[in-house]
């Protein structure tokens, strides 16, 4: 899949390890570079989902639409789907949503 990002702040976030490891901290660096790779790699959604890649699952209620993978506990990257044939997964945020 490809991948794009809601704001140029978490591209930048997302891309830049130095920038992450500023923000996020250097475990959660490693991860967010990981899920990225991930879901590059993978073909789609649906196939992450169905092969708990990342414990990718989707979400529900108000974040219908959205799918998240883990990081560090309790953190999650949330991203949304955007086509069907050739899907790009739309990274919105890196939170705790719980």
């Amino acid at each position: 899949m490809e991948v794009s990002y809601k704001t140029n702040k978490l591209k930048k976030e997302c891309t830049n390890a130095s920038v992450c490891e500023r923000t996020h901290g250097s475990e959660m660096t490693v991860l967010i570079f990981q899920r990225i790779a991930e879901i590059q790699a993978s073909p789609t959604v649906e196939f992450m989902i169905e092969n708990r890649i990342g414990r990718c699952h989707a979400l529900k209620f108000n974040r219908k639409g959205q799918y998240a993978v883990d990081l560090v506990h309790p953190f999650r990257m949330v991203f949304e789907k955007q086509g069907e044939e050739i899907q790009i997964a739309r990274i919105t945020e890196i939170t705790d949503y719980h």
